[in-house]
């Protein structure tokens, strides 16, 4: 072989490699032409329909809906299964269709690898490395996840972001701006200008993998010396804006466990719940994506569930202390049936305009998703109601009065943390958990404090609520 020329098969196998990938680029920006076309079609002839006075199937429509959606894997694949969460946001049939969507991104290949770490961590990015696995064990819409092991022999998690992620996160939401479009001309009962500024604005961070970095550090501190709740370390000269290198976290699927023993589940189910009440307790932050694939369970070595292994900081919410406030006053004013201390529970999160009406059909929802925490006893989340439709009756009843009394204006803090309740308690289904979910929540919150948490936030948050670089202050030992 002669030094310095690159042999002509290789040549012939790296053409060949960056054509499969310019093919792949171009097939994405012809399938958002395409579902672009579709959804405005599916949205016109609603449209058409409501103007001739023509009754639509909302069940049909929701089908071409998805149909349409359906021809991009990608960014807005998670939207649409996120929006599947949020109860009313959109109709029933709606959200059953998107929930069946599935974000199944093709991996990029070896060459297009090769290239993203270069321009990473630059041309001797994998004299970084022991081993580097080019072939991704994890594809999402976003990026890939690939296997590595560091030069003193920890196993490492490397997240690396597709390109031009941004221009199509931006093309999604307009599809999405669509989708909502859709929603308000069948029912008005609630105003999703909100939802859809909080949903961009979740998107947007996801591609800042600098944040989410700081997250994962954030999570680290908060169970530093948890041993129910694992969080991987983050390598910080491993990472960049669109890399993120990790501790590897060895665990099972969750849903793995479902014909385990109920001690077994409920341990689990316990681990779950701290690690998603705590820290909105204590730091006024939570883990807003709480699906089945962002937990693992890790065992002892006679394999007994010990706990959980928190694996996707890339949607994590702040909250003011506010709004946290807010919470546990609904909290007590439910407790203790105090209409006043409700309805100024509403008004802490921003809800504006309250009449009786509203107030009493936000109840409804409100006793709904506090309901197992106000019920001192041991029992399941919810009783005989299968986990994908968790939440869904009450949402009915709450929506059909608000066609009737509102619209209503859901404020952008109250999105996700909605959404994230709903997604906890359908993972507890899936447990089939039976516990005491009121001592639980009053453990979490008895030495709740409002200034308390206010300092922690100063402490970990810059003025703008993103997290400071771990470095920048002490463990909090919490």
């Amino acid at each position: 072989m002669l030094r310095g020329r690159t042999p002509p098969n290789a040549r012939v196998l790296m053409s060949n490699n960056n054509d499969d990938e310019r093919n792949r680029f171009s097939a994405r920006a012809s399938r958002y032409v395409k579902v672009g076309t579709n959804v405005g079609a599916v949205a016109a002839r609603m449209a058409g329909k409501r103007y001739l006075g023509v009754k639509y199937d909302n069940a049909q429509s929701a089908a071409d809906l998805a149909a349409a959606l359906g021809g991009l894997k990608g960014p807005l694949m998670k939207v649409a299964q996120l929006m599947s969460t949020i109860p009313e946001a959109l109709p029933k049939e709606y959200a059953r269709e998107l929930a069946q969507l599935q974000s199944e991104a093709p991996s990029m290949g070896p060459a297009f690898v090769r290239r993203r770490m270069k321009a990473e961590l630059g041309p001797d990015w994998r004299k970084r490395y022991s081993e580097f696995d080019e072939t991704a064990v994890a594809a999402a819409s976003l990026g890939q996840v690939h296997r590595a092991t560091s030069h003193d022999g920890t196993k490492l998690a490397c997240k690396l972001q597709y390109p031009d992620m941004l221009s199509a996160i931006e093309a999604d939401l307009v599809q999405l701006k669509v989708v909502f479009q859709v929603h308000a001309r069948v029912s008005g009962g609630v105003d999703t200008k909100k939802i859809y500024e909080e949903i961009s604005a979740r998107l947007r961070e996801e591609l800042d993998y600098d944040l989410e970095a700081r997250h994962t550090q954030l999570y680290a501190a908060i169970f530093d010396d948890d041993a129910q709740v694992k969080v991987p370390d983050v390598q910080p000269e491993l990472s960049t804006k669109r890399l993120l290198t990790m501790t590897w976290s060895d665990g099972n699927k969750l849903l793995s466990y479902k014909d385990r023993s109920v001690e077994d589940r409920n341990d689990i189910a316990r681990a779950m719940f701290r690690a998603w009440w705590y820290p909105f307790s204590h730091f006024g932050v939570i883990h807003g994506d709480p699906h089945l694939g962002n937990y693992t369970v890790f065992e002892d070595d006679q394999g007994t569930p010990r706990g959980i292994n928190l694996l996707d900081f890339g949607c994590i919410r702040s909250f003011p202390t506010s709004f946290v406030q807010g919470v546990t006053d609904l909290y007590y004013g439910l407790l203790k049936d105090d209409r006043d201390q409700v309805v100024h529970a509403y008004e802490t999160w921003g809800f504006e305009g309250l009449t009786p009406e509203l107030i009493d059909a936000m109840s409804i929802w409100a006793r709904f998703i506090y309901g197992p925490l106000l019920d001192d006893r041991v029992r399941t989340i919810a009783d005989d109601t299968a986990p994908g439709e968790y939440g869904r009756k009450e949402a009915f009843s709450v929506h059909k009065i608000l066609r009737e009394k509102g619209p209503v204006t859901i404020p952008r803090e109250f999105v996700f943390m909605d959404r994230a309740a709903i997604g906890l308690g359908g993972v507890f289904l899936h447990l089939d958990a039976k516990l005491n979910w009121f001592e639980l929540f009053n453990e979490t919150i008895h030495d709740f404090d409002a200034a308390t948490v206010g300092k922690r936030q100063q402490q970990f948050f810059g003025a703008a609520g993103v997290p400071l670089p771990i470095s920048n202050h002490d463990n909090p030992g919490l």
